[in-house]
């Protein structure tokens, strides 16, 4: 075989990144610190807002509290005490903190996308405005999933316990935090089919392995509904079956997605 059959390949250079410009360490640093002073900016006016109406979001974090407080029959009203002097002003002040990071939110990815944009390659910038779109939906989904559908349920067993001689008394440094963190944890994990989806679509699993994987998933979420929740049946329950369900939902998108990727383009 003669030096003119031999056919060497050429070396297949990586991807370069669009807008790849040569920034140093420190004009990093002054982009980030720019980016975040943009984000600051935007949290200010809404944790004002968030302040403005600091009675009515309270009202509408204990409002899942009186349909259990009727269909117990406890007496009274749903109503939180407080026993520390500062403790209803640092209930406003957390509210409206989580209000303002949840109304400046848009802005505070839109300048984080616009840190790290000029460094992705086309295919991940394709993933990365969906993935916040949806990601954005699926976490006021989880939210209201638990507001509406689990909570009431949830305080009916909770409270249920009560009795003559033992009454329920809730107590502001209690009842927020715990009611926060649940309304987080049900926001979490309502992403689970957006992050296998976005897994599948970077290319670091395929729709294949996820489902080889969904036994030990279901054992996964048994353990992290065991977490997350306070522990009783119902609760457990109405977080183990959306964490299951929304699996192998995040796996019929993967192979849609890799469907999808195969075809030729026209």
């Amino acid at each position: 075989m003669t030096s003119e059959q031999i056919q060497i390949p050429e070396p297949q250079l990586p991807p370069v990144p669009d807008h790849d410009e040569a920034m140093t360490f420190f004009e990093h640093l002054g982009e980030l610190r720019s980016r975040l002073l943009r984000s600051l900016l935007a949290l200010v006016p809404a944790v004002a807002i968030g302040w403005f109406f600091k009675k009515e979001i309270k009202d509408f974090l204990v409002a899942p509290l009186q349909p259990a407080w009727d269909k117990l029959e406890l007496p009274g009203h749903a109503v939180l005490r407080f026993s520390g002097p500062a403790d209803a002003f640092m209930m406003y002040m957390k509210n409206s903190l989580v209000v303002g990071v949840l109304l400046a939110s848009p802005w505070i990815f839109w300048q984080l996308w616009m840190f790290i944009a000029p460094g992705l390659y086309k295919k991940e910038k394709a993933l990365a405005i969906p993935f916040i779109v949806a990601s954005t939906v699926c976490f006021v989904g989880g939210a209201v999933f638990g507001y509406k559908l689990v909570f009431p349920e949830a305080f009916t067993v909770l409270l249920g316990f009560s009795d003559e001689t033992l009454v329920a008394t809730l107590f502001v440094k209690d009842y927020m935090p715990f009611f926060r963190r649940m309304l987080l944890a049900f926001g979490i994990v309502f992403e689970v089919p957006v992050i296998v989806t976005f897994l599948a679509g970077a290319g670091m699993v395929t729709w294949q392995q996820l489902l080889k994987f969904s036994r030990w998933w279901i054992v996964c979420a048994a353990f992290i509904s065991m977490l997350l929740t306070p522990q009783d049946v119902y609760t457990m329950v109405m977080m183990l079956v959306p964490l299951v369900l929304l699996y192998f939902v995040g796996v019929g998108c993967a192979y849609l997605l890799s469907v999808f990727q195969k075809k030729p383009a026209p």
